[in-house]
C-alpha cells in the first residue's frame, strides 16, 4: 500500500498547516477552499503550548510573533466603562484567558498559506460535490471543477464540515450545542485601550471589543438561548436578531451593531462542540474543528489543530502510506490531548455569561481573586491549560 496523493478540504488554519507537513513527508496535497479566496481578518486566535513547539518546528514562529495582536489583558467593565476585574495577559505566563501568542485567524491562515503555495495545489472557489470509496482511491466531484480519483481525502473544513457530512453523516450526530451564541465583526473604530472589554448583561449576555493588528476594534457579542431558527448563511437576519437581543444593553452595544451591516468579515453562529468516536471511516479522516471543536469558549481551537496536523502527517509519513495505521495511531496520540482541550472553563457558558446581576458581581469578584497569589495555582488548573503535556514524537521527513 502506498498512497501519495492526498486532498485536503479547507484551507483555514489546519488545512494548510496539514499541507505543509505532508508535502515535508513526500506527499502530492491539494487543497479545497469553498470561499473564492483566503479569508482576512476573524477573532484574534491563541497559540498555546504544544501547538508552540509545532510553530517553531515549522519555522513560522518568529513570523507569528511579528504579526500578533498587542493585547494587555482582559478586562470587565460596567455599563460607564469603568473596570470591574482585569486578567493582564503575564498573569498565568502568558497561557491565560488572553494568551501572549494571539493573531488574528486570517492572519495566521495566510501565513500558513504563504509557507506552501509554492509546493501545494489551492483550489480556491470550489467545493466537493460527492465522495465514493468503493474502489482503490477515492472518487470526487466538485461544484465547479472536473472529477477526479485521489488516495486519501482530509476534512479540515471547520464544524459545519461538508467532508464529515458525506463521509460520516449529517451535523446532528456530531455536533453538540452548548446553549449560547456568539458574533464578531471588524469596526471602523480606532481602539484606544489595548485590552479585551468585556460588558456582561442581565439574561446571559455580553458585549466586547478587542484591538486588531492594526489599531482598530472588532466587535465581539455573546448570549445565552436555545436553539434558534435563524439561517447560518443569511446575515441581515443575524444582525436583527442581535439588535433585538442588545436593545436594552448599554456601554457601547449600540455604536457596536451600527458597525454589523458593513463589516465585509461578519460571523455569526452558535457555541457547540463536536464529539465522534472515531475521525476517520476508510480513506477519509477529519483534522481541527470538523474532528473535534471545542467551542470558542476554551481558546484551545486553533492549537489542537496545529498539533493535530502535525501528527496526522507524521503518522502517514511514519505508516509510508498505510492509511489504516496512520488514522489510528494519530488518534491512540491525539485523542487524550483533545479531551483535555475540550474542558469547559470552570463555570463553563453560565460563568461566562450570567444570568443575574448577582452572579455577574460573583463572577467579577471571583476574577479579581484569580490573579492574587493564594488562587492564582487553583485558577490555573480550573480555567488555563488544559491541553498541556503531550510530547511530540520525532518524525523522520522524506526530505
Amino acid at each position: 500500500m502506498n498512497d501519495r496523493t492526498v486532498l485536503i478540504s479547507g484551507a483555514g488554519v489546519a488545512g494548510p498547516a496539514l499541507a505543509f507537513w505532508l508535502r515535508r513527508h513526500g506527499f502530492a496535497v491539494t487543497v479545497v477552499e469553498r470561499a473564492p479566496g483566503l479569508r482576512p481578518g476573524g477573532q484574534a486566535v491563541d497559540v498555546r503550548g504544544t501547538a508552540r513547539e509545532v510553530v517553531d518546528r515549522m519555522g513560522l514562529a518568529a513570523r507569528i510573533r511579528a504579526e500578533t495582536v498587542r493585547e494587555k489583558g482582559m478586562a470587565y467593565v460596567d455599563e460607564r466603562g469603568a473596570t470591574r476585574a482585569r486578567l493582564p495577559v503575564h498573569a498565568f505566563d502568558g497561557e491565560g484567558i488572553v494568551a501572549d501568542i494571539e493573531i488574528e485567524r486570517g492572519d495566521l491562515a495566510r501565513l500558513l498559506y504563504e509557507a506552501t503555495r509554492d509546493e501545494v495545489e489551492y483550489v480556491f472557489d470550489d467545493s466537493i460535490e460527492t465522495l465514493d470509496q468503493s474502489g482503490d482511491g477515492v472518487r470526487l466531484t466538485f461544484a465547479r471543477s472536473a472529477p477526479r480519483t485521489v488516495d486519501l481525502v482530509i476534512g479540515a473544513d471547520g464544524s459545519h464540515s461538508h467532508t464529515r457530512a458525506l463521509a460520516f453523516g449529517p451535523e446532528s450526530a456530531y455536533v453538540r450545542p452548548l446553549g449560547a451564541y456568539l458574533a464578531y465583526f471588524s469596526t471602523p473604530y480606532r481602539d484606544e485601550t489595548g485590552w479585551f472589554l468585556l460588558h456582561n448583561a442581565p439574561g446571559g449576555r455580553v458585549v466586547g471589543t478587542r484591538p486588531t493588528r492594526d489599531g482598530r476594534t472588532a466587535a465581539f457579542f455573546s448570549f445565552r438561548s436555545g436553539e434558534l431558527d435563524v439561517d447560518r448563511r443569511d446575515r441581515a437576519a443575524q444582525q436583527r436578531l442581535l439588535t433585538e437581543r442588545f436593545a436594552d444593553v448599554g456601554w457601547r452595544a449600540a455604536d457596536l451593531l451600527a458597525a454589523a451591516p458593513d463589516a465585509g468579515d461578519f460571523y455569526f453562529d452558535r457555541y457547540g462542540q463536536v464529539r465522534m468516536d472515531s475521525w476517520s471511516t476508510g480513506r477519509v479522516a477529519l483534522l481541527g474543528d470538523a474532528a473535534w471543536c471545542p467551542s470558542p469558549l476554551t481558546g484551545q481551537g486553533t492549537s489542537l489543530a496545529l498539533v493535530g496536523a502535525y501528527l496526522l502527517a507524521g503518522e502517514l509519513g511514519a505508516a509510508r502510506g498505510d492509511h489504516a495505521v496512520a488514522y489510528r495511531r494519530y488518534e491512540e496520540l491525539l485523542r487524550p490531548h483533545v479531551t483535555r482541550g475540550q474542558e469547559l472553563p470552570g463555570g463553563g457558558i453560565g460563568g461566562f455569561l450570567p444570568e443575574s446581576r448577582a452572579a455577574i458581581r460573583m463572577r467579577d469578584a471571583s476574577m479579581r481573586a484569580m490573579t492574587s497569589r493564594p488562587l492564582r495555582g487553583l485558577a490555573t488548573r480550573l480555567f488555563f491549560s488544559k491541553a498541556d503535556g503531550l510530547d511530540l514524537p520525532e518524525y523522520a521527513a522524506a526530505r
